[in-house]
């Protein structure tokens, strides 16, 4: 069994959930310890930096031959979504191996990263390889949840751990989109949405449910929440996309229109769904909450909606919402992140699609848009160009993006195997 197979399932094996919840999460130290008694294993000394009990990260730093230069940081997180044993059909902590695949929770988000950048650091130990510039490995808690105990929590405390880090590398991007036998688009990401989860309240007249009530805030909100969720923004190209979408008319032979990118995104099979969703704002109701007995109509009621903005639209996306719900609704902010965007140029790009190249001749590296987020957004505020590099190969039959917080998630062994050969082209060449 390959190093970075064997690294993959000890680290599914670890339950790492984060519910959101403080007192339900779980497993996050282990994963932090088991991460750092590898890097002791080769000479490394990391900083375990525990935001509150249980929620741990881990940042280390490999010194480069030329310390002058500025320092690249390699980021993953070692949190899961939680998973239902009875959905699945094996279990989600067991790192089963079966048919070619690693799986488990964690297997593609994102311990499989984490996974390939250890096997990668371990092989240069037993090479006495030292890389050209400095390397920054930090492996974060909490991402699944925002990461208010993780990278939000590192950039803001320990800072200094980051010093000299011009760029960085995560999740998500650098997986294979097949598009022809010999021809497979490797999506690098060089943007993300932004997030705003948001409470919209709204108040009523309270009283016994057997009257007559026409200020029914349970009324009023189911109204607004259906009319959000049944809306769709406008369509909007941002340079990312369109440079995307520039590369995916030219593979496929479809002339881009910008008006309609729909047409040439829904080409791409089961990835249109991540990509499908960066050409516009959403909106999408994700919870309710009003009322404490079954015959009394409450003063006031909540929806939950999950907003994710294109870069440079959140202040015109807030205007939009407004004028889908209507005036009469509370809007609460309880998280927001900005988006994210850089271009698809510079030494490191071209590193990539080096790398990418030397290792599949049929690999077209091209830039997209995150339709998530990702601790990127912490990162950035440091001033780092910050990109999605987690290189996998991929079965042209495998549904990927259904797998990200999905059913019996799992990463091919090949596939992992090949991420560990392109990430070590990539470090040694940029």
């Amino acid at each position: 069994m390959s190093d970075v197979v064997e690294l993959c399932r000890d680290l599914i094996r670890i339950d790492s959930t984060n519910t959101g919840d403080l007192a339900t999460s779980t497993g996050e130290r282990a994963a932090a310890e088991y991460v750092a008694g590898v890097l002791s294993g080769i000479g490394l000394e990391p900083a375990v930096l525990e935001t509150a009990k249980g929620r741990t990260n881990l940042v280390t730093r490999i010194q480069g031959r030329d310390s002058s230069r500025g320092a690249l940081l390699i980021h993953g997180h070692l949190d899961v979504v939680p998973a239902d044993a009875s959905e699945w059909s094996v279990h989600p902590f067991s790192g089963e191996l079966k048919d070619g695949y690693v799986w488990g929770r964690g297997a593609v988000d994102m311990k499989d990263f984490d996974a390939m950048v250890l096997a990668t650091v371990r092989q240069w130990h037993a090479e006495g390889y030292q890389p050209e510039r400095d390397i920054v490995l930090c492996f974060t808690a909490d991402e699944e949840a925002g990461g208010d105990y993780g990278a939000h929590y590192l950039v803001k405390e320990h800072a200094d751990l980051f010093e000299g880090c011009t760029e960085a590398i995560g999740e998500v991007g650098g997986f294979s989109v097949t598009v022809g036998n010999d021809l497979r688009l490797y999506l690098i990401q060089t943007a993300e949405k932004g997030i705003d989860w948001l409470r919209l309240h709204a108040s009523g007249r309270p009283g016994h449910g057997s009257f007559v009530n026409d200020d029914n805030a349970v009324t009023a909100l189911c109204e607004a929440v259906a009319r959000l969720g049944r809306h769709r923004f406008p369509i909007v190209v941002t340079p990312t996309v369109r440079d995307f979408l520039s590369h995916v008319s030219e593979v496929l032979g479809v002339e881009l229109d910008p008006d309609d990118p729909e047409t040439a995104i829904a080409k791409l099979g089961p990835i249109a769904s991540i990509v499908g969703a960066t050409i516009r704002n959403t909106a999408n109701p994700t919870r309710l909450a009003a009322g404490y007995k079954d015959n009394v109509i409450p003063g006031r009621a909540t929806a939950t909606i999950d907003c994710r903005t294109l870069p440079g639209f959140d202040v015109e996306f807030m205007s939009q919402l407004r004028d889908v719900i209507g005036d009469s609704l509370e809007i609460e902010t309880v998280h927001h992140q900005q988006a994210l965007e850089t271009t698809f140029d510079g030494p490191l790009v071209d590193a990539m699609a080096a790398a990418l190249r030397a290792e599949d001749a049929g690999a077209r590296p091209v830039p997209y848009m995150l339709s998530g987020g990702t601790d990127a957004k912490a990162f950035a505020t440091l001033g780092m160009r910050c990109f999605g590099f987690s290189p996998l190969k991929l079965p042209a039959d495998l549904n990927f993006a259904a797998l990200f917080h999905g059913i019996d998630e799992r990463v091919p062994t090949e596939g992992l195997e090949f991420g560990v050969r392109v990430l070590d082209r990539l470090l040694r060449n940029c």
